[in-house]
């Protein structure tokens, strides 16, 4: 079978932390509610699966596709049981709980087993005055932590600031993080679902009942060793992909403007348009992708040629290599 780029429908999640904006900004097929919370783009998780929506393949999930074709869509890192990364776009309508992800070893042992969860997000929009919080402050231990987490004041020992649009933000497996209200972000993560919760807001629900924490795990979890997480922001000078993140989970790239290469390297690619708009070329075929719009172009695709459009984004993310 040719190599062609995947197009997936969106896996579209709703919460009480949603609102419109997956649809108004970012053009996702959302019904008449405002809660819609996630647009899961790329999935490979149990039940959570992207379907194809175009090319041979139509009709298939991620899993069914790894499982039949796993040279042609993994290259070099075939041999996973599932589809190691994940990417989703956030409509954070709400500020969300304070949360930690275990690593990989972590949450091999828990029951069942899954992946840990390095992640890392790219600020699409930020309304004013919103917050991330993203690590501890200096010097912030355990038992600090815990005696915060008692008095209801944990947002006292974690570092806070006010993110800008076009910033990247990397969250490794085990820094303690939330995302405030009034942001829409693009994220990036190994494929996992499992969070523990420290703090949530005091809030309660309309029977009087708070959402359930996980301390323990939490605490034992948590990098108390990281201290603050600060944003990083690309050269907006510099034409075609700057690396935003390079660590052991995944390689994430951001192109602004200009034309640059992607796939021949016997690798996946997942590609997404996170703000404006960007065009896919390969051989003589061209498409165009807009805003909130992905792309999962497999290892067996030859080189390809990406062209940021004026004012946009293209945000591309692979395996690191071996």
């Amino acid at each position: 079978m040719n190599p062609y780029p995947l197009r997936f429908r969106p896996v579209l999640k709703q919460t009480i932390w949603g609102g419109r904006r997956l649809g108004e900004q970012l053009g996702k097929p959302i019904g008449p509610d405002d809660n819609y919370a996630e647009s899961w783009e790329v999935v490979d998780h149990g039940a959570d699966q992207s379907i194809v929506d175009n090319g041979p393949l139509a009709g298939q999930s991620l899993a069914d596709v790894l499982a039949e074709h796993p040279n042609w869509l993994l290259g070099g890192a075939a041999g996973v049981a599932s589809f190691p990364l994940l990417l989703k776009y956030l409509d954070c309508n709400r500020v969300l709980s304070v949360q930690v992800h275990p690593d990989d070893a972590y949450a091999a042992k828990m029951e069942p087993p899954d992946r840990g969860k390095t992640e890392a997000w790219y600020i699409v929009s930020a309304d004013p005055g919103s917050l991330i919080y993203a690590g501890l402050q200096q010097d912030v231990n355990r038992s600090m932590l815990q005696e915060a987490i008692a008095a209801g004041q944990t947002e006292h020992v974690l570092h806070a600031f006010h993110p800008q649009p076009g910033e990247i933000v990397f969250i490794p497996a085990g820094t303690i993080h939330a995302l405030g209200a009034g942001l829409v972000v693009a994220e990036i993560q190994q494929s996992s679902d499992t969070t523990f919760r420290l703090f949530d807001w005091n809030r309660i629900d309309a029977e009087g009942n708070a959402r359930p924490l996980h301390l323990q795990e939490a605490l034992e979890v948590a990098d108390y060793e990281a201290g603050p997480v600060k944003p990083f922001r690309c050269d907006p000078t510099v034409g075609g992909w700057q690396t935003a993140v390079d660590c052991s989970k995944f390689l994430l790239r951001l192109s602004q403007h200009g034309t640059a290469s992607i796939g021949g390297d016997n690798k996946f690619h997942i590609l997404t348009v996170p703000r404006g708009a960007a065009t896919l070329q390969y051989g003589e075929w061209t498409e165009t992708l807009r805003t909130g719009e992905s792309r999962l172009l497999p290892a067996a695709m030859e080189n390809c040629q990406v062209t940021v459009a004026e004012n946009s984004a293209a945000m591309a993310t692979c395996l690191p290599d071996a």
